[in-house]
This record gives structure tokens, C-alpha cells and sequence, in this order.
């Protein structure tokens, strides 16, 4: 499998990457299941952008540091933010169905979001990821140039320091000096067999870590593989103690991570206590958290109605915007509407229950500008990346807007680097046996790490729960390490020892932030500290 770029994950980054590149050179794109299951394919709100002559960059800009809590990276969200405009052009080209409003200045409704000062987010109805995913997918599927690898893992990247030996790790002499990717090992789902795919280029696009916790808006194939695959092969994380927790997730025993988009309290949704809460029923909560309300940044918003559900032991809260005319709904909402209707929940009359999901992970693979991690040759693009734009907290909808711009600027970068000379890469160790009783094991250590780290190091922490996680981390890496060693790899296996990566990532750096700020609220050090710094964490060179 050779190739001028590999691309591991179908999300909007990962694509945006693909398309950029693919009239020059040979791509590859690498999905757990199908292009569509990533979260990008999820998103409802829509994309931040600057596009009405009432709104500024500036404006966005110092939005966006807000909801950040000061740890922005100020020239990254400059340069995301201005390149704004151009990303959603560019999308417009692709051919995606934004909402149109003849009214408005480019043409397209514009709506307001939660943290945001302007009416500024361009979506499609309330289904913006799906139509930009279904729009980019047939450009992928029919471009000849790129290959497509659906139900393939990735395993491991490859890079020149670790292959020293004769088997899996070995073939290619030791290399003096900093090492390089080569590509990386895939695993084939339906038959098991692992492929080496060897390429110039290898980009990191595998989304966030959202199913590390228990309950979560990601869809099964956010399990953090494109960190875990980085801090293995040398890099640096940073900021991973930043897990951003969606105010609303639909409340239902049949519904699995179902998303109330933020644009429902842009709109007017208010949040209220369920009739549980006794005389205090059907009262608003978040003017007494916040003088912003509803219009709350998303760590503020989740952590009012935490507070709100242990100070009342309610399970949920409520979320209205039944006071809003049923047409516009209906026209705005079309797929929450759908869905809840489903339910038994005609959103047009009655309250939605909701619960804090974990949504967005912050935090990721440092990168700069162009999507270039530490180790050349190896890149991470969108939310697996950490480019400094969402600091502490991201503010809604500029999650696909960074996909856009970064993956553009990351392809541009490939195309001017010049050629690779690829040495000979050795084949996978395929003398591993089976056992029997790997698969009872995996899913009870999938299930106990899920369950701790949402007990632990949820939205509200403190140092005793956290060390208490981090040694229960430590034991499950040592007994998921001896299977990865010992046995033959399957699906599950690669996702929880990746997740067991990515806890022990997020719960050192919360342990190592001795203040709170953002989406990290300690009990121990509730005070935010006079100079903001990121958490950065830097693998030993084995």
C-alpha cells in the first residue's frame, strides 16, 4: 500500500484535506466504518464565520478568547478566524445547501449561538455536518485520485527510530537524528490481516476522545486513536484536561446520544426546572449562574445545570422553546423535531429533557498552523489537533471551521514539501495467537474506565477523585498492555488501549492545573490562576 498521503479519518478535516490535494497527488483515506460515521456527520448548529458587514473579525476574535478563558493562542485564532470567509466559500463551491435567506448579505440565514456576540453561524437547517459530509463524500467517492479504506483501524504510525529490529518493530537500520513517519500499520476488519501502508505523508483526522466517558454526544468512533497513535510515536499533547461537556443531550431511555444543538437557546430556549424539582418547577436557573442566561459560554451553561440536578437530585432539567411559533420550528429544527417526536416529545408544546454530555474534546496533538505535529512527516488535522484556537473552552461552531482552514493550509503545506525517499517497510508481526477469554475482558475494562472517568473527572473534580482515577488507569494500561504484546489485536482491543492513552493523558494534565478555568473546575484550587498556560505533556523517548 504506497501512497503520497494516508489520511486516518472521514470527518470534515480529513476530507477537506483529501479534496485539497488530490489533483497532485495519490491519497488515501483510512475509515473505522463507513465516511459518514465520523462526528463531523453529527454536527447540528453549523460553522462560525464572518460573513454580514455588521460582524468583524475582531469581534469574533475577542468572542472567541472569552469562551476560551484566556488560553487562546491569540495568532492561531487570528489566522482561523480570518480565514473564515474563504472556508465557507469554498464549501459553497463543494456545492453544500446552507439555508438561504434572500434577506441576508451572502444569501444564507445566519444564526447566533451560545458565547457568540453576532448572529454568525451558516448552517443547513439544523443538520449542517450531515449535508457538508454528504456533499464532500460523493466529491471523495467519484475522484480518482483518492482511494477509499472503510472498516480499516488504524493500528500505530511508523516512524524511523522505533524500527530497529526484525519483526513488527524492526527492518530499517536506526536513524541518528529527530525520527520521521513513514506511514503506518492498518488493520483490514473484515479479514483481520494488517497492511502496511507506506507514504510521504501521514494525516491524523481520527476526531476527538468523547467515548472515554460514560455518557456522550460523539458517535462510537470517537476513542481518541489519533492521540493516542501521536503521544506513542513522540509527540507532544497538550491541553487535554480541557473536555468540553454539550449543556444538552437529550434525556431519554431510547435515545443514544442525541444532541440538542445550542442554536435551540440562540433561538430563544430557555432552561427550567422539571416538575421534579416540586415548587421550584418550571423556573429559570441560568440568570442566577450567569448575567449572559441561556447565551452562557458551554462550560458555564453545563456547570449551572450540574449544580442544579446535585443541589436537587434531579436526573435532568428542562430546555423550552415551545413559546416559539411551531412553524419556525419545524422549518429550523426539522431533524430535533423529527426525533423527539419519535419520543413522544412534540417540542413545539413541551419542554425537552436534557443532560450534560461529554461533547468536544479541546485538547489534542500539538500542531501549528499547517497541521505539523513534532515528528516530520506525520501531520493532525481538526479535533485530534491542538492548534490553540479553543484554550480552555471552544466556542460553538468553530470546530468546523477549524477543520476547514487547517485542512486547507495542511495540504498546501504537503504539495510545497518536497519528495520523500521512503525506505523498505517491514510487515506486520502476524505470530500472535488468540484467546478465548480476551473479549470478556475488554468489555469489562471498557466499561470500568468509562464508568471512573465520568465519576472522577467530570465536570466538577477534585485532586483526591482524580489520583484515585489515575491509579485505576494504571492497572488497566498494565493488563490491556500485556494482551496488546501477547495477543492477536482485534477492533476492540486497539479502541481501549487507546481510550486507556487517552485517560491517563487527560487525568495527568487535570492533576498538573492547580487552578480552575475553563471546562477544568477543581474544588481543591477553585481560583484562576493571574497568568494563563497551557498543559503540555511530552512523551520519553523509549
Amino acid at each position: 500500500m504506497k501512497f503520497d498521503v494516508a489520511i486516518v479519518g472521514s470527518g470534515l478535516a480529513g476530507l477537506s484535506v483529501a479534496l485539497h490535494l488530490a489533483q497532485t497527488r495519490k491519497v488515501a483515506i483510512i475509515s473505522k466504518r463507513e465516511l459518514l460515521d465520523g462526528a463531523s456527520s453529527w454536527a447540528q448548529g453549523g460553522i462560525a464565520a464572518v460573513l454580514d458587514s455588521s460582524d468583524s473579525h475582531d469581534q469574533h476574535i475577542a468572542d472567541t478568547l472569552v469562551a476560551g478563558g484566556g488560553l487562546c493562542d491569540e495568532a492561531a485564532t487570528r489566522y482561523i478566524i480570518e480565514h473564515g470567509r474563504e472556508a465557507i466559500e469554498w464549501l459553497i463551491e463543494q456545492g453544500v445547501p446552507f439555508t438561504r435567506d434572500a434577506s441576508a448579505e451572502l444569501g444564507f440565514h445566519l444564526t447566533r449561538e451560545g458565547g457568540h456576540s453576532q448572529r454568525r453561524i451558516i448552517h443547513a437547517a439544523d443538520a449542517t455536518g450531515h449535508a457538508v459530509q454528504v456533499t464532500l463524500e460523493q466529491k471523495v467517492r467519484a475522484h480518482p485520485n483518492i482511494t477509499l479504506f472503510e472498516h480499516h483501524s488504524a493500528i500505530d504510525v511508523i516512524t524511523s527510530d522505533k524500527l530497529t529490529g526484525s519483526s513488527v518493530h524492526g527492518g530499517i537500520p536506526h536513524m541518528v537524528g529527530q525520527p520521521r513517519c513513514y506511514g503506518l500499520y492498518v488493520q483490514d476488519e473484515r479479514n483481520g490481516k494488517v497492511l502496511t501502508f507506506e507514504a510521504e505523508h501521514t494525516v491524523l483526522a481520527t476526531g476527538g476522545a468523547g467515548k472515554v466517558y460514560l455518557y456522550t454526544t460523539n458517535p462510537d468512533t470517537a476513542t481518541g486513536d489519533g492521540i493516542a497513535m501521536a503521544w506513542r510515536a513522540g509527540c507532544r499533547v497538550s491541553n487535554m484536561e480541557f473536555i468540553q461537556f454539550h449543556p444538552t443531550c437529550l434525556y431519554h431511555p431510547y435515545a443514544k446520544s442525541f444532541l440538542i444543538t445550542e442554536a435551540i437557546r440562540g433561538e430563544g430556549g430557555l432552561l427550567k426546572l422539571p416538575p421534579e424539582a416540586g415548587p421550584a418547577a418550571g423556573t429559570r436557573f441560568m440568570p442566577a449562574h450567569d448575567e449572559r442566561g441561556e447565551l452562557a459560554p458551554r462550560d458555564v451553561v453545563a456547570r449551572a445545570i450540574d449544580f442544579e440536578m446535585k443541589k436537587r437530585g434531579l436526573d435532568y432539567v428542562h430546555l423550552d422553546i415551545s413559546h416559539q411559533d411551531p412553524a419556525f420550528l419545524m422549518e429550523h429544527f426539522p431533524t430535533i423535531y423529527a426525533r423527539c417526536l419519535e419520543l413522544g416529545i412534540d417540542i413545539t408544546k413541551e419542554a425537552i429533557p436534557v443532560v450534560p454530555a461529554v461533547h468536544f474534546t479541546c485538547g489534542g496533538i500539538v500542531t501549528d498552523l499547517t497541521g505539523r505535529t513534532d515528528i516530520p512527516g506525520l501531520y493532525a488535522v481538526g479535533e485530534t489537533a491542538c492548534t490553540g484556537l479553543h484554550g480552555a473552552n471552544r466556542l460553538a461552531s468553530n470546530s468546523l471551521l477549524e477543520c476547514v482552514v487547517i485542512g486547507r493550509a495542511c495540504a498546501h503545506q504537503i504539495a510545497a514539501a518536497p519528495p520523500v525517499q521512503n525506505p523498505v517497510l517491514p510487515p506486520w508481526d502476524e505470530s500472535r495467537v488468540t484467546n478465548a477469554d480476551e473479549e470478556v475482558v475488554i468489555a469489562h475494562n471498557w466499561d470500568e474506565l468509562r464508568r471512573f472517568m465520568w465519576n472522577y473527572v467530570g465536570i466538577v473534580r477534585t485532586t483526591k477523585r482524580l489520583e484515585r482515577a489515575l491509579h485505576r488507569i494504571k492497572l488497566l494500561k498494565e493488563e490491556i498492555d500485556e494482551y496488546y504484546r501477547n495477543f492477536r489485536i482485534t477492533h476492540d482491543l486497539l479502541e481501549l488501549r487507546n481510550l486507556v492513552e487517552v485517560a491517563h493523558l487527560i487525568v495527568r494534565s487535570a492533576l498538573s492545573r492547580h487552578e480552575s478555568r475553563g471546562l477544568h473546575y477543581s474544588r481543591d484550587f477553585p481560583d484562576t490562576l493571574p497568568k494563563a498556560l497551557p498543559s503540555v505533556l511530552t512523551p520519553r523517548r523509549r
